[in-house]
């Protein structure tokens, strides 16, 4: 394909979505303040680029997916930024989990020149990997419209949600679900090990009945294991979008006592060092809790 897509962040979830788009045939043109993440990126096929401006001036569209709103301003309004290239027609696409106010107050910042939606993605990095993603698409619709080949190159599914904003509002119920979710299936496993279960019968078993749930299929794998690294999404930077959601319920008075509960776990997890490896980890956590010690089959190789 023609369409040049920019990728900017070449992280677990960036570099995941670039090479499902250069294998959809797409020219990416990524950057990172990584330079091994642009080795890597360049190796596979991507085009690498010195700086964001230099992605906006060889991009029609580009995606970012950072771990910090500093991060999203730097690429935007720094000195070698979006905005520096002066193009007028390019539309960035915010995957970010951030407060819908930052998003606001950049997407004002990027005005009249480039169009930003704000568009958060619903998956783990496992799940990029195979192009297992959603895409909660608001903004302007002409401009979604004109995105929607892109999004099928990297998503299985796209939502166009209205308004800028309302793709982190339902990024946000989403993120709540999978919290609580990731922490019930820790709970299940910890239960079911202590009670003398093989933890990959748990997950044979219990992944074929009315007790499952996406995170008890995508995670479980990583409970049996034991392993929880390489992260496909890591507790310290879950505890950044575990505070979002916290504070968008709070200003709406709206209470979220599950959220609540299952955020001492990460907590926890963070405590124990943690910080780098999968929100799975979370089952380690409660294993300890538990007293439980595995089974000489069952405990990780490392």
């Amino acid at each position: 394909m023609d369409t040049r897509v920019g990728m900017l962040g070449l992280g677990i979830m960036g570099s995941a979505m670039s090479a499902n788009l250069l294998r959809a045939g797409f020219r990416v043109i990524g950057f990172d303040i990584s330079a091994e993440r642009l080795d890597a990126f360049a190796q596979a096929g991507g085009e690498a680029a010195r700086s964001a401006r230099q992605v906006a001036q060889q991009a029609e569209l580009v995606i970012a997916v950072l771990p910090s709103v500093a991060a999203l301003d730097d690429v935007v309004s720094g000195a070698d930024g979006l905005l520096a290239a002066g193009r007028s027609g390019l539309i960035l696409v915010e995957s970010s989990t951030f407060a819908i106010e930052q998003k606001q107050r950049v997407s004002a910042l990027c005005r009249p020149g480039i169009t930003m939606l704000d568009c958060p993605l619903s998956g783990t990095g496992a799940q990029a990997l195979t192009g297992d993603l959603s895409v909660y698409a608001s903004g302007d619709a002409q401009a979604c419209e004109r995105c929607a080949p892109v999004f099928a190159g990297f998503a299985r599914s796209q939502h166009y949600l209205g308004e800028f904003g309302n793709g982190s509002k339902m990024k946000f119920v989403a993120n709540l679900l999978v919290a609580i979710h990731n922490v019930a299936t820790a709970e299940a496993f910890v239960l079911g090990m202590k009670a003398g279960l093989d933890p990959e019968m748990i997950y044979k078993v219990v992944g074929d009945g009315a007790g499952s749930s996406r995170m008890f299929q995508v995670r479980g794998p990583l409970m049996v294991s034991g392993e929880y690294e390489p992260a496909t999404m890591k507790v310290g930077i879950w505890q950044k979008d575990m505070k979002i959601i916290s504070e968008f319920a709070a200003a709406l008075a709206c209470p979220t006592p599950l959220l609540s509960a299952s955020a001492a776990y990460y907590t926890a997890a963070l405590a124990q060092g943690r910080g780098e490896q999968d929100t799975a980890a979370v089952c380690a956590v409660l294993e300890e809790m538990a007293c439980l010690q595995r089974a000489p089959s069952d405990t990780p190789s490392n």
